[in-house]
């Protein structure tokens, strides 16, 4: 019998994709698998899947011929396919054209589907997931999404992260020191500073705790096109709230906080979300895609796009001890019910196997 070989293809890789990617190539190579990653240079450098114990092939997020080309060529000879993301998966259909390759695609977030750009989003979902031998969705929404594509088999696989470590500093922590919330109640939210994040609803709710004395800070980590924008909201209103830009100290900033936001217009299996319940963080966030299936009671649900609830909804906490110790406790042990990295593994491994084709496996 001989060793099973599958390709992993990432487009530009979000942090909970390609995270789940490195986590996968690490556990499939300890496993036997021969695994090769197929990402852009700057997701390899970041994520490192060569370290992994994967062969590492630089493809460009780009459809142009040159970068399927070099695709196709990094796929031949596989037992499997797996494709993380839509414009991954669309990619990875073209450059299998004329090859029996079976192709996995797991969907860890979707698109929007409205404005301009909507029509087209759902063509190149259609394609993906009709591409695809099966399906997975990371929560069951997506599921639901790529059946509703027209997807032949779709399954739901949450993806499990690598476990953060664990933050023992206190309230005088470094972290909240540095950004002056020692004597003051700690906000954290982290994600790219984009109109799908809900900041503006964020700095809307920012309001109903700027009259609480010590008013609390709100510390948001990431970047994006919308930073201007917000910063002048920020400076006009005198918003208790900084940004912070992107940061490689996530895990002692959210472990030094006193409560989590997470404003999104949707999320799948969102990393702050998981990150916050794992180390105890009283989490506050929209109710959204796959957010309520992730976290159960372990936290505060608002309506997207609710500034008041989500205003109320943080003063309510602060007001409330044993409320945040309540959830702080259940959050880890809602985080012990999700997959681990094993099962994960495990799961996608089977798929392979259901896939694979008995003349490849064997001599």
């Amino acid at each position: 019998m001989t060793q099973l070989r599958t390709v992993q293809v990432l487009g530009g890789g979000s942090a909970g994709s390609s995270a789940h990617v490195r986590s996968l190539a690490a556990g499939l190579v300890a496993r036997g698998v021969r695994v090769t990653v197929c990402a852009p240079a700057d997701v390899e450098r970041t994520y490192d899947f060569s370290g992994s114990g994967a062969h590492h092939v630089a493809v460009p997020r780009r459809g142009d011929p040159a970068s399927v080309a070099t695709l196709r060529a990094a796929c031949a000879g596989a037992d499997v396919v797996h494709a993380h993301g839509v414009h991954a998966a669309v990619r990875t259909a073209i450059a299998l054209g004329g090859q029996r390759i079976p192709l996995v695609v797991t969907l860890h977030t979707r698109a929007r589907t409205d404005g301009p750009r909507g029509h087209l989003v759902r063509l190149l979902e259609r394609r993906a997931v009709r591409a695809a031998a099966i399906v997975l969705g990371t929560s069951s929404d997506l599921v639901d999404r790529a059946r509703s594509r027209g997807a032949r088999d779709a399954r739901l696989a949450p993806a499990a992260l690598p476990a953060a470590p664990r933050w023992t500093g206190g309230p005088e922590s470094k972290a909240r020191a540095e950004l002056g919330a020692v004597e003051r109640p700690l906000l954290m939210a982290v994600g790219s500073l984009r109109p799908e994040q809900g900041y503006d609803t964020l700095l809307d709710a920012a309001q109903a705790w700027s009259c609480l004395d010590p008013a609390p800070l709100l510390a948001i980590a990431g970047e994006g096109r919308e930073r201007g924008g917000l910063q002048r909201r920020i400076d006009t209103g005198g918003l208790p709230v900084r940004l912070i830009g992107r940061r490689d100290d996530i895990t002692e900033l959210l472990a030094a906080a006193d409560i989590a936001l997470l404003p999104s217009r949707w999320e799948a299996r969102s990393v702050l979300a998981q990150e916050a319940l794992r180390l105890g963080v009283p989490l506050i966030a929209t109710a959204v895609g796959g957010i309520p299936e992730l976290v159960g009671d372990a936290a505060e649900l608002v309506p997207y796009g609710d500034a008041k609830a989500l205003g109320d909804a943080v003063v309510r906490l602060l007001g409330d001890p044993g409320r945040r110790q309540w959830l702080a406790e259940a959050g880890r042990a809602q985080a012990e019910t999700w997959p681990t990295e094993d099962e994960t593994i495990a799961q996608v491994l089977c798929v392979y196997d259901e896939l694979a084709q008995p003349p490849a496996r064997s001599r």
